[in-house]
């Protein structure tokens, strides 16, 4: 009998890839994470299909990037964007809930509004929200069946707006020990849920997809004594894009910046939220690793790919920013992926251009299933199996909007990064002479050809998978000839058919 094959699938929030030993940080602890990616494949080049949490989820979900699933927008800044995907549309957890597969979901949903984990087909409690659901009933449960204390915080952590008011809340002292935390919670809910599917698993073959979807490190760092304190603020060095002058930039960046009450605070108050960010780095690893060591227990771990990512980056203040928002720097694009798969190659290290949308295939061949109806996704096993498969050398990204509309499609090769602003500016990066994409050059005289390749090369991508987004730059850049009505009235196509 083939051993059915099983899935534990990790996905942070808002997690620099920066912070983890593994992509190169010497400081934080994360060993966790780090000794996942020993034992399986990191990838170094892993982007976000867009970096806001529910488009970037409904992604997930459903192998489709934002533009063809349409989810666009978070319901909590939802400017009249569709909310849920489309009845009928296709996911991954039904295709295996057909196959027979146990499937639970802990943690953050946040993949649409009205249809929840359940309507889907996952276990597990129903958790709202983009932060820390902290006045959850099964939350509230957990605390009072252990005699642990409530959420309550001090010492907030803010910039001051325009008025002098308190500007949005950044980071906080959490008082709670550690077995109160949200995000122990989370990891003690997942073994759980783990431990009920491995006796399944026993008792009658029933295979088994576990998502564990922590809300952080998502701001609010809201995080107990021992890791708010964790790492010396003085030892940090802040990000060279905290020099960022938005010099020939959208001007969206500085209306972000003010948004976010950057320049109100102290270079001191800068480097110790990035501390206390990398305290709740260390917390959620921690539990990662907890959850993994029972894995390992239940002798789950020959038949079981283990995968993880985060939905997108976060600033900590590089670009003189904090969240993520209308600007496609790599802090909040690249994100860290990691792949482990039973018999693979332990310790790989893949550069080729991946999406977190390739979760969706690669869960359903690892499960035996049919990958083709996530049509944007293509699946990681040849590259974890370390094969050497055709690849596309370059990786295409959107974003919508957030606070409001404010449509983006990103272009990344190799070396150079083109951002189309069809409303603003556009941008152009040298990421091997400009790393910290401070210094835009699209304007640039010497950078006219390779601006056009990079345009072209970008139409000609949205125009074949599909994305209108390519419409309108028919008629501002020179793309060469096209063979349809630019108008798409269907009333002079001839025209455009016969050209010579």
């Amino acid at each position: 009998m083939t051993t059915p094959h099983n899935v534990i699938s990790i996905l942070t929030d808002q997690h620099r890839v920066d912070t983890l030993g593994a992509y190169g940080n010497e400081v934080v602890r994360t060993e966790h994470l780090d000794a996942l990616a020993a034992t399986g494949t990191r990838f170094d080049r892993w982007y976000t299909p867009t970096a806001i949490c529910t488009p970037a989820r409904a992604s997930v979900l459903t192998g489709a990037a934002p533009f063809r699933h349409k989810v666009l927008a978070n319901y909590e800044r939802n400017v009249g964007y569709q909310e849920d995907l489309p009845d009928g549309f296709f996911t991954f957890s039904e295709a295996l809930r057909g196959a027979g597969y146990n499937c639970g979901l802990i943690g953050k949903w946040h993949a649409g509004t009205h249809k929840l984990r359940a309507d889907y087909g996952f276990d597990g409690a129903e958790l709202a929200g983009w932060h820390n659901d902290v006045d959850n009933p099964d939350y509230l449960a957990y605390l009072e069946e252990r005699g642990l204390p409530g959420y309550r915080v001090s010492d907030h952590m803010r910039g001051t707006l325009p008025n002098g008011g308190p500007g949005n809340l950044l980071a906080a002292r959490l008082h709670q020990p550690l077995e109160a935390t949200f995000e122990y919670y989370l990891a003690e809910r997942t073994i759980q849920l783990l431990r009920r599917y491995a006796d399944d698993l026993r008792s009658s073959q029933t295979p088994f997809y576990l998502g564990l979807n922590f809300f952080g490190p998502h701001l609010p760092y809201a995080v107990p004594d021992e890791y708010f304190d964790m790492y010396d603020p003085a030892a940090i060095e802040l990000p060279a894009s905290v020099q960022e002058t938005f010099a020939d930039k959208p001007p969206v960046q500085a209306n972000y910046s003010a948004h976010w009450t950057f320049d109100t605070m102290s270079e001191a108050d800068s480097r110790k939220l990035i501390a206390v960010y990398w305290g709740y780095v260390t917390l959620i690893d921690e539990q990662i690793g907890r959850v993994l060591a029972v894995a390992d227990e239940l002798g789950l771990m020959d038949s079981t790919a283990v995968m993880f990512s985060s939905d997108h980056g976060e600033f900590t203040g590089s670009h003189r920013l904090h969240d993520k928002g209308p600007a496609m720097y790599e802090d909040i694009y690249r994100t860290a992926g990691i792949v482990r798969v039973p018999g693979a190659p332990a310790g790989q290290v893949r550069r080729e251009f991946v999406s977190l949308l390739d979760t969706t295939a690669t869960v359903l061949e690892w499960c035996g299933l049919d990958p083709s109806p996530a049509v944007d996704s293509r699946s990681l096993l040849p590259l974890v199996r370390g094969e050497q498969p055709d690849w596309d050398p370059a990786i295409v990204c959107e974003f919508h909007g957030h606070h409001f509309p404010h449509p983006q499609r990103m272009l990344r090769t190799d070396r150079y990064k083109l951002v189309i602003n069809p409303d603003s500016i556009n941008e152009l990066y040298d990421l091997r002479t400009d790393p910290d994409e401070l210094h835009n050059r699209y304007q640039r005289p010497e950078m006219a050809e390779i601006r056009s390749e990079l345009i072209t090369d970008l139409y000609r991508r949205l125009r074949s998978r599909g994305d209108n987004f390519y419409h309108w730059m028919t008629s501002m850049y020179d793309i060469g000839e096209v063979d349809y009505d630019p108008s798409m009235s269907g009333l002079d196509e001839d025209t455009y058919e016969n050209q010579e």
